[in-house]
């Protein structure tokens, strides 16, 4: 029988990412231990290593450890993040979705930015992997940073409930992360649960978007909760229908 569901907890976790790998992985656990009552909980784009390119293996290896654990602690939540992960010799930055002890849903980056030297250092995923995944009734759907600045990708995720943004967005281009999230919000008539990196030269702007565009965010926490209330969803759908 589907799950139905009229509101569910979100905690974004807009954090920056420490030099020390393991200072991060166990702030991620101290997190979702803290709030464990809330269903989704979201950390930034390569949150665990940050893009550190002179030591892309040893990233990759503490990342694979870092999930095996990650699969343990986490039971009925579902927790979000990407990371960078070594597949064929090459290296990815692969979205997970774990849930119930098991990674539900891989997705690597495909758009990667080339201002920031992603394309020298990771391969690219492939464009068909984009697409909606349900858990439990939900539909969800990921982008991954630099991905929400195309319009084609927005059209392969139409339908999904929750879109799910991890992001390394930076500064100096912050007005246009967070125009573009509000509009995919708009857009697909969905919550987007858009979560950056707060490093000094990041945007921030993590925000948990509804529907009609009204946005919760903060820059100066570093965690932040709101509910999906899934009923804004089917009256935004009911009455602006989008045929």
């Amino acid at each position: 029988m589907k799950k139905v569901h009229k509101k569910m907890g979100v905690a974004l976790l807009q954090l920056p990412s420490k030099a020390r790998y393991q200072e991060n992985l166990d702030r991620l656990l101290e997190e979702i231990e803290t709030h464990k009552e809330k269903q989704v909980i979201v950390a930034p784009e390569v949150y665990l290593t940050a893009y550190d390119y002179e030591h892309l293996d040893t990233a990759a290896k503490f990342s694979a450890k870092a999930l095996k654990l990650l699969k343990k602690v986490v039971d009925q939540q579902i927790v979000i993040l990407s990371v960078i992960l070594k597949e064929d010799d090459l290296f990815v930055n692969q979205a997970v979705v774990i849930h119930n002890h098991k990674i539900v849903h891989r997705q690597n980056k495909v758009k990667l930015f080339k201002l920031g030297d992603e394309d020298l250092y990771l391969q690219a995923g492939k464009k068909k992997k984009i697409k909606p995944f349900e858990i439990e009734g939900v539909t969800y759907a990921l982008l991954i940073c630099f991905e929400l600045r195309f319009k084609e990708l927005w059209r392969q995720i139409e339908g999904a409930e929750v879109i799910v943004v991890p992001a390394r967005w930076g500064l100096a281009r912050k007005q246009h992360l967070e125009i573009l999230s509000k509009a995919l919000a708009v857009m697909n008539q969905a919550y987007v649960l858009l979560c950056n990196s707060s490093d000094s030269d990041m945007a921030s702007s993590s925000a948990i978007i509804s529907p009609n565009g009204e946005s919760c965010s903060d820059d100066s926490k570093e965690v932040i909760v709101a509910k999906i209330d899934f009923r804004e969803i089917k009256k935004i759908r009911r009455y602006i229908v989008m045929d």
